[in-house]
């Protein structure tokens, strides 16, 4: 005899439904707020005071029918104000801090991810039947220049005064001249910063993906920087000789293929008292810990959608965006690193790894 199904806890019901339609609400909102970038309705709005959905169109050269759906999705979600009195619109300064502008306030680039991301879905459902992953190219070409729009502002706030500054007496060694390699360089804009910054120090950039090393090589070439290069290189096996002062590795080390492979490179090219920087995703590597964390649905998202995919499509570990400090810990002393410091949430979304 089967048996009887558990009476449902009808309270509980209500209550997960509530998340769902959040949940689901949340997803809208998203979308259209990618809208909202792409079509410029966000910088129109910061610009002008409150207005009818006619101004509003106008202003930003768009047809006022669809601007007007627009600003419903936007009013109901909590992201522009209403006057139904007046019929205006109106986006509060503080709402288009976060919409707006080139600073890591700004969080559309975020959402502007959501459909890169959607338009691989087909071949991670095929992965999850299947296994493997969805390999780097199927995100090209606009991951490239999504992830250079996404980090640029964060180097700009931060690359000196807390990446560079959290190790004792690295920004004078960097004055002084050292030898420089950042792996998984992407476009470069890192290295073009500190380049010009010290230019008594040399600095190398490597990465898989030739656009982005082409991208950097005009960016350098533009800024007539002599002392920044940059190669396509698989960054298990860049070069060790002549050996390197300080490595840096910014977001590059949980999506890699073989990332025990790469830390391990990474120690072998390194000079005696030389030392590795890594900026990577502020996480634990236990799922406990991370339920505090605001973003922490994003995280995962993200590592099933890209970071643990495309390492699994290429026969890799399949770290994912949450390794961890406690693994990535483990991964440098087992790669010969000795003195391992750890300073958190350098940024809202990432820590630094300072190993010697």
């Amino acid at each position: 005899m089967a048996t009887p199904p558990e009476p449902l806890d009808e309270a509980k019901v209500k209550a997960f439904t509530e998340r769902m339609i959040s949940h689901i609400n949340g997803a809208s909102v998203s979308l259209m707020i990618e809208i909202g970038r792409r079509v410029g309705l966000f910088d129109t709005m910061a610009a002008v005071p409150a207005a009818t959905s006619a101004v509003v169109a106008e202003q930003a050269g768009l047809t006022e029918r669809y601007v007007r759906e627009w600003l419903g999705a936007m009013v109901c979600g909590g992201v522009v104000e209403f006057e139904a009195a007046t019929g205006t619109y109106r986006l509060p300064p503080e709402h288009a801090a976060l919409l707006t502008g080139q600073t890591t306030r700004n969080l559309t680039t975020t959402t502007a991810l959501f459909p890169l991301l959607t338009r691989v879905l087909p071949d991670v459902v095929e992965a999850f039947r299947q296994g493997g992953g969805v390999p780097y190219s199927a995100f090209q070409p606009e991951f490239t220049g999504l992830m250079d729009v996404r980090s640029r502002p964060r180097y700009d706030e931060n690359l000196f005064g807390k990446y560079l500054a959290a190790p004792d007496d690295l920004i004078k060694r960097l004055e002084q001249g050292i030898r420089v390699a950042d792996i998984g360089c992407g476009s470069g804009y890192c290295i073009g910063l500190m380049a010009e910054r010290f230019p008594r120090s040399t600095f190398v950039g490597y990465d898989l993906s030739e656009p982005a090393i082409a991208q950097a090589r005009s960016q350098a070439s533009a800024l007539g920087l002599q002392n920044a290069h940059f190669e396509i290189e698989d960054v298990r096996v860049f070069p060790v000789e002549p050996p390197f002062d300080l490595i840096t590795a910014f977001d590059a080390i949980h999506d890699q293929v073989d990332p025990a492979a790469v830390l391990s490179r990474v120690r072998q090219a390194l000079s005696p008292g030389g030392m590795f920087l890594m900026l990577d995703v502020h996480a634990s590597s236990n799922l406990e810990d991370n339920l505090s964390l605001p973003h922490s649905p994003l995280l995962y998202t993200v590592s099933t959608m890209h970071c643990m995919t495309v390492s699994l499509a290429h026969g890799g570990v399949g770290l994912g965006t949450a390794w961890g400090s406690q693994v990535a810990d483990r991964m440098l002393r087992a790669a010969g690193f000795s003195s391992i410091r750890l300073f958190e949430r350098v940024d809202p979304l990432n820590s630094l790894y300072v190993a010697t």
